[in-house]
């Protein structure tokens, strides 16, 4: 019996993979596919497969062409598998032409012509093809558009700013720059505000009003009711808003919230998140947003996330300059069995680390933690940690942007990384320090 070995993402399983599919089967007698699991697709750069890795192998088996469906993991493991399944022929796309000749010292590696015309690429930007209007003047924008590039189905269509001085590199780009918001609506789709905070209650209200999509830097408005009234009007018009706090959206991070919540380290007792930077550009400065918008919102997110927005006591202690603009800010929440910090600043510099510390252990994810691709779990014996790596693509910006096309995309408007609760939490954060509640001036 000849075995023939092949893999593949199968992301909307197309006529170019099922030629390609029997063409390997005719090699041999004996034909098994590997389906790439979720994060090693993720782990190679690609973040915008469509199909859960469970609808990938039921579409690869519907076709009745393999004898064997196995989920490639790792890194290596083609060689792993080779050997475990005695495969005589390994068969790939004729576009991987020379890159796994290393496996002819374990069996025949044959490339297969590819059907040309069809891919799943293609069809995912036939799809889905989002025009994406860029609203604010920060040089963070320039993130967003680099970011966008790796995104199938996205395109930035323009910018709406009142300064677009240090977003010269995005605005020299795209094809719209206004300083007219409604012009710049009139234009696209879906619109990513990264404002100042005191703007984006208005901003959002007018792209929701005008049937536009919304993903809008935190705090989403400066009011926990106004908060809502945007949630209300984005359900009512059957359009997407959604948080953008990039942390949220890295696999590090997400996989971390799982772990604690599956109770590794016991009942979570106290969580201790420092967000710092020092910002010595002139012109940045005078956009400032203030350590609590700038760095306490992305502080807060794991606390809410783990401990509920139902807290006991709070006490907010700030630097506030005559600008009104704080330069170190400390929050202090008390819950029913439990305590949190988030130290913010914008003015001074510290370790960027967070420790979440439970009954059985703690999680250390070390500096500078919201954008970590690795994590500790500790334990009171060392031998018993355990560390974890995880693909980090774009400071998570990447993976941001691919929920917000995939979740307008497919109709399902239910974020799975930053829910309504949390944002409005973050919300109601905000509106007690601008009316100075519980808050302590130093």
């Amino acid at each position: 019996m000849i075995k023939v070995i092949t893999y593949g993402t199968y992301d909307l399983l197309h006529y170019g993979h099922v030629r390609l599919l029997e063409r390997a089967k005719a090699l041999g007698d004996y034909l098994i596919v590997g389906v790439t699991a979720d994060d090693f697709d993720r782990q190679r750069g690609k973040i915008n497969v469509q199909q859960s890795l469970e609808d990938r192998i039921a579409a690869v088996r519907a076709t009745g062409l393999a004898d064997q469906i196995v989920v490639e993991e790792y890194e290596g493991q083609k060689i792993d598998d080779i050997l475990k399944y005695d495969v005589d022929i390994f068969a790939i796309g004729s576009d991987w032409l020379g890159k796994f000749d290393y496996l002819n010292d374990y069996c025949k590696v044959v490339y297969l012509d590819r059907t040309q015309g069809v891919s799943s690429t293609e069809l995912r930007e036939k799809n889905a093809s989002l025009k994406l209007g860029l609203v604010g003047y920060s040089k963070y924008l320039n993130k967003i558009y680099r970011e966008s590039k790796y995104v199938n189905g996205l395109e930035i269509t323009g910018v709406y700013s009142t300064d677009i001085s240090m977003i010269k590199e995005t605005a020299d780009a795209v094809r719209y720059v206004t300083d007219n918001y409604q012009d710049l609506l009139s234009k696209v789709d879906a619109v990513y505000i990264h404002s100042h905070p005191k703007d984006h209650y208005e901003q959002i209200k007018q792209a929701l009003e005008a049937g536009k999509h919304v993903l809008c830097e935190v705090p989403l408005a400066l009011t926990a009711e106004q908060c809502e009234e945007l949630f209300a009007i984005a359900e009512d018009r059957h359009l997407f808003l959604m948080s953008a706090l990039k942390t949220a959206y890295s696999i590090a991070y997400s996989r971390m919230l799982l772990l604690v919540k599956s109770g590794r380290i016991g009942k979570v007792v106290s969580i201790d998140a420092v967000c710092t930077s020092l910002k010595e550009d002139i012109s940045e400065n005078s956009l400032r947003w203030g350590s609590l918008y700038d760095w306490g919102t992305t502080g807060l997110l794991p606390i809410l996330q783990l401990l509920g927005s139902q807290y006991e006591t709070k006490q907010i202690i700030s630097n506030i300059d005559e600008n009104h603009i704080d330069h170190f800010t400390e929050i202090l929440l008390k819950y029913p069995n439990s305590v949190a910090t988030v130290r913010a600043a914008t003015g001074v510099k510290s370790e960027g680390e967070l420790v979440i510390s439970g009954t059985k252990g703690y999680i250390y994810v070390p500096a500078p933690w919201w954008n970590t691709d690795y994590y500790e779990i500790r334990f009171e014996h060392p031998e018993d940690n355990k560390r974890y790596f995880y693909q980090l693509n774009g400071e998570g910006i990447r993976n941001e942007l691919v929920e917000f096309t995939k979740r307008i995309s497919s109709g399902n408007f239910k974020s799975f990384f930053i829910d309504q609760k949390t944002t409005t939490a973050i919300c109601a954060m905000a509106e007690d320090f601008e009316n100075e509640k519980d808050l302590l001036k130093i």
